[in-house]
């Protein structure tokens, strides 16, 4: 059965950073797009990151680029987001999500397979 764990999210101060984990389970994660989405309070889910099977390519939204990479390790079946120079803005649930189509991209309703989510909040 397919599995989507996340973990890393936690209490941060503005400009301080989190590294996001993703751990990836029940099916051959090797040829699946993988992508993390936020949700804050009161907002609909945006996408933050997408990355493609191999991990040559690579999406970010514009309001995190330069600030988060996301990285993919299939060996280990895990994918990362790491978070720069935070701020209360990037306060919300992150979650991982997964999908076989190439042609995906940072809308949620084009990805499959979700997890749960881990919560970061970024405040003083």
């Amino acid at each position: 059965q397919w599995q989507l764990v996340e973990s890393g999210g936690g209490l941060v101060q503005p400009g301080e950073s989190l590294r996001l984990s993703c751990a990836v389970s029940g099916f051959s994660m090797d040829i699946y797009n993988i992508a993390w989405f936020r949700q804050a309070p009161g907002k609909e889910r945006e996408g933050v990151s997408a990355i493609s099977s191999s991990g040559h390519r690579t999406n970010y939204a514009d309001s995190v680029k330069g600030r988060f990479t996301i990285s993919r390790d299939n060996a280990k079946r895990m994918v990362y987001l790491q978070m720069n120079s935070l701020s209360p803005e990037d306060t919300a649930v992150y979650y991982c999500a997964a999908t076989y189509s190439d042609s995906a991209g940072l809308a949620p309703n084009e990805w499959d397979y979700w997890g749960q989510g881990t919560q970061v909040t970024v405040s003083s």
